[in-house]
């Protein structure tokens, strides 16, 4: 086969091998009638930029940004290219072979609609994390905090659908670090760099989940002589649950949990809003600090790194696009895939909004805790917190699979343990789910305070993920347009790239300056003995 293959006005050279990409095709399963064409296409249309922001059958996908990878060739999931110089593999064609590898499989993985993907998507943004928005809206003022969560809501939803838009180009992405590789020209340090990050982010999450667990036990159980040393042994009980609960090993049937889950934990958030308001007094009220004070913008107390920390509070529960190419992955259709993103989005932007300011209007800046079911009365808030459980499990489960599926498929790539119930199969996945939730145990009891445990983690890795990579993304692809002929309008064009600018320039301030203010304020809240230390066995009750 030649090195390099030219079609549309685009030549794609490569030491191993070119695919050139059809750029006019649907991507589809089982579709009779594969358009293709090699004309330019006028990006500007209407039908194209519905479908572009909407989802569909009406998608066009564009050029690949790199050639198909020399593994792809040799495991079966899509066949090696003829050796005639026009030889083409489409994205509709990587689909499909991987659809028919998994035929008669025991595991198959590309199984989910576009319902069940919102599924997932609702598990993992109705959350926990949402019980930090009052107490985020008491230090920006209640008209920024507003501003900010629907502002973050849509950055998040454009560059999701940058994602979307690359997924489709190379179906063969797994997960982020695929993705992260392609980025930046296949060099093997951006694997390692995305692959780094990745595990890191999604182990910070679980162990997000096992410090929760453990204040929800130690809430629940206050007063009781339960346990010597109980916030370790209550971490130590929700590791191994949610180690357990983590088996399942398709997104499939983790979906019908994750529906549960972001029903409970609606109903958690929306009785502990209604709780706010009908218990009269706010935990912790008295006379010296007086009614609760509500504040439409930032109050005089709030400084620099208080106002950064609650900035990334809002910022961490919008940012989850590190698992959405491994989503992409299982759907049976990914031009499907914005439908659900949108259903999540709004559903996001209503039920943060209400109940932070809900929240926040009838605790103020005074008795507003993180996360904010401290601030209710002590039946209210076991009442309300315990709607939360589905979650506290599941969630961390969610991203404990995301991370043991980027090992697991790399180890048993081309093998019958991929898609078969074998013992080395089973028993590898609960190693590797095991390794992950004890990594998540030992970051539970460092960090051991709600807060900036977000804090650290959106300033370390949403700077990545949910910034700068799809900046990045962006302008390859833009590239990569350019070089078969496709052009946008001039104004349209460069607004997009001043945007995509601004959003790479974002995620380097989360890196430098948000991390800065996340290291100073644990280092504050040690200093002042308002939080115990790693490893406490005191409780950490809400």
């Amino acid at each position: 086969m030649a090195s390099s293959i030219s079609k549309a006005g685009s030549v794609y050279n490569s030491p191993s091998a070119s695919i050139a990409m059809d750029h006019d095709v649907e991507v589809g399963i089982g579709d009779k009638d594969k358009k293709q064409s090699s004309r330019p296409v006028d990006l500007s249309s209407p039908a194209p930029r519905f479908a572009s922001i909407f989802g569909g059958k009406g998608v066009r996908v564009g050029p690949r940004i790199a050639p198909l990878p020399e593994w792809l060739k040799t495991d079966g999931a899509v066949a090696s290219p003829s050796d005639d110089d026009e030889a083409v593999v489409t994205s509709e064609d990587i689909l499909n072979r991987q659809l028919a590898s998994e035929d008669g499989a025991s595991i198959q993985y590309r199984t989910c609609s576009w319902q069940k993907t919102a599924a997932l998507l609702f598990s993992e943004y109705i959350c926990l994390a949402i019980m930090s928005f009052p107490w985020s809206y008491s230090f920006l003022g209640l008209v920024p905090g507003l501003i900010l969560t629907v502002v973050i809501a849509g950055i998040v939803l454009y560059t999701s659908l940058v994602l979307w838009e690359f997924c489709l180009r190379h179906p063969e992405v797994r997960d982020v670090c695929d993705l992260g590789q392609m980025l930046f020209w296949g060099k093997s340090w951006a694997w390692w760099g995305t692959a780094a990050m990745f595990v890191l982010n999604n182990t910070f999450i679980q162990g997000l989940h096992v410090l929760v667990g453990a204040e929800y036990l130690n809430t629940m159980t206050a007063g009781s002589k339960v346990g010597g040393c109980r916030s370790v042994e209550f971490a130590v009980v929700v590791t191994v649950i949610c180690w357990i609960a983590s088996l399942p090993r398709t997104f499939s049937m983790l979906s019908k949990l994750g529906t549960a889950s972001a029903f409970f934990t609606f109903i958690s958030v929306i009785l502990a809003t209604v709780f706010a308001g009908i218990q009269g007094k706010p935990a912790g009220y008295n006379s010296t600090l007086g009614e609760p004070i509500v504040t439409a913008f930032p109050a005089s107390t709030t400084n620099f790194v208080k106002g950064m920390a609650a900035f990334l509070n809002i910022s961490y529960t919008f940012i989850g696009q590190i698992t959405l190419p491994s989503f992409i992955a299982e759907m049976r259709d990914p031009r499907e895939f914005p439908k659900s993103l949108w259903a999540c989005t709004i559903a996001e932007i209503l039920t943060f909004s209400v109940v932070g300011a809900v929240m926040y209007a009838y605790t103020g800046n005074q008795y507003t805790t993180t996360p904010a079911f401290g601030s209710l009365h002590d039946l209210y808030k076991k009442i309300s917190f315990s709607f939360m459980i589905p979650t506290i499990i599941f969630l961390g489960c969610l991203y404990a699979s995301v991370t043991s599926r980027f090992v697991f498929f790399r180890l048993f790539r081309n093998s019958r343990h991929l898609n078969d119930h074998t013992v080395i199969g089973w028993g590898s996945w609960t190693a590797i789910l095991l390794a992950t939730w004890i990594m998540a145990f030992i970051i539970s009891q460092v960090i051991p305070f709600f807060s900036s445990l977000l804090s650290v983690m959106s300033s370390l890795f949403d700077s990545w993920f949910g910034f700068i990579f799809w900046g990045v993304a962006y302008f390859r692809m833009r590239r990569a347009d350019e070089e078969i002929g496709r052009r946008r309008r001039p104004v349209f064009d460069y607004m997009s790239m001043a945007f995509n600018i601004v959003i790479i320039l974002t995620g380097i301030f989360f890196l430098t300056v948000g991390t800065y203010a996340s290291v100073q304020g644990i280092i504050d809240a040690f200093a002042d003995g308002t939080v115990g230390g790693v490893f406490s066995c005191g409780t950490n009750g809400v």
